[in-house]
């Protein structure tokens, strides 16, 4: 009879967590090597803590999708703590840091608000905002930095106008937001800002409650079932991200294409390739480079190897989409005819991104728009010199100088 009990593997030695890069689009090198050699292994992160590093398309989902693997977890740039220290609770509303059934509980009032239907929908006003912000950039002096005249208020608008938050206000919500992605930012100055998000959220909340409109933040008072600290722990948790993961998209991604002539020419050609090419800059891309924490919740063996409750787990979403064993030809090519397999770039598992229809429809219609109303586009420096987000957790440009 065949024993079918795993075997674990002696444990090799820690190794540092891969960070450094050497081309702008590529994550660190030694992903393809640890792919290969290594798809789980122990890790040294730059906090100083330990854990473990899992690198394949197929175990990275494996992580992602099994509720062992909890959500709740210490910040990445949290100081070292001995071993078997309790986790503190998420902040309230922060559903991407829990577990169910409280995040079941919050996620399920959202679901409604980000249907494909209704992204699709939003589709007439995007590309009004996007062809506003295309005839300034032409009446403006040249260079113009992408970043600050179109990658940035596109999808700031949308977030503002979809959650019911003052675009005025963005000055204010884009610098806290700044400040919480900052690697080299201490918890002091994360907690502080993170506070105040919540703080400006919570007054439009209050508000609301007098004053509902046709918004997000006014559905969930009349919904009745948060706390006003979760409505404001919600609302600042998509406020950041529905407008620093798109607007570094829709900047990298046509610093991406200008620096793929071919494929930029095979878009111009043929204008349906544009959701496939959606795609395969998201896979080529994927922004979230040290990819998405989580912390074992009981022991157990993933592919031979023994995971202590209470570990870090770090698994790798630009890694996992560039696995050759996933995707077809060179996976560290951007190929937009790439016959589309799912990737990574938005997660996967109950927490995959709620917004994920949103940054699609704004990435086409502002990229498509974009190199259509400038076909000489190009960059106004030198790529080298293009100042690269290699210090914040979510990647892109700081900004994008570009004339035509």
């Amino acid at each position: 009879m065949t024993d079918t009990r795993p075997t674990t593997r002696t444990q090799p030695a820690a190794r540092p967590q891969p960070t450094a890069r050497t081309c702008p689009f590529d994550p660190p090198q030694e992903y393809r090597t640890l792919r290969e050699e290594a798809p789980i292994t122990p890790v040294t992160f730059p906090d100083g803590t330990n854990g473990w590093l899992v690198t394949r398309h197929a175990d990275v989902r494996a992580v992602l999708s099994d509720q062992r693997f909890g959500a709740n977890r210490r910040p990445a740039r949290a100081a070292a703590v001995p071993a078997g220290t309790p986790l503190p609770p998420p902040p309230p509303g922060m559903f991407i840091m829990m577990d169910a059934p409280e995040h079941t509980r919050i996620r399920r009032l959202l679901t409604g608000q980000f249907t494909v239907r209704r992204m699709r929908q939003l589709a007439p006003a995007v590309e009004r905002i996007v062809a506003e912000h295309l005839d300034a950039m032409a009446s403006a002096e040249q260079p113009v930095d992408l970043v600050q005249a179109f990658a940035l208020p596109i999808p700031s608008l949308v977030i503002c106008e979809l959650l019911g938050v003052p675009y005025e206000d963005r000055a204010d919500f884009q610098r806290n937001s700044s400040t919480m992605l900052k690697l080299d930012a201490s918890q002091e100055e994360v907690q502080q800002a993170h506070l105040a998000m919540n703080r400006h959220i919570h007054e439009l909340v209050l508000a609301k409650r007098a004053r509902p409109t046709d918004d997000i933040l006014s559905g969930l008072v009349q919904e009745g079932s948060l706390t006003d600290e979760e409505m404001a722990g919600v609302g600042a948790l998509l406020l950041l991200a529905g407008h620093e993961t798109t607007a570094n998209m829709i900047a990298l991604g046509t610093m991406c294409l200008l620096g793929n002539p071919g494929q930029l020419a095979a878009l111009r050609a043929d204008a349906s390739l544009w959701d496939n090419a959606v795609e395969e800059l998201l896979r080529y891309l994927t922004i979230i480079q040290f990819g998405l924490r989580r912390v074992v919740r009981e022991d157990l063996e993933l592919d031979g190897h023994h995971i202590a409750a209470g570990t870090t787990v770090l698994a790798s979403l630009t890694s996992g989409n560039r696995d050759a064993e996933q995707f077809a030809g060179d996976p560290d090519q951007l190929d937009v005819h790439r016959q589309y397999s799912p990737h990574l770039a938005f997660g996967h598992g109950a927490h995959q991104c709620i917004g994920q229809q949103l940054a699609r429809v704004e990435m086409k219609a502002a990229l498509s728009a974009l190199l259509d109303r400038f076909p000489t586009l190009r960059l106004a420096v030198p790529a080298d010199q293009v100042p690269m987000r290699d210090d914040m957790l979510i990647y892109g440009v700081h900004a994008l100088p570009v004339t035509w």
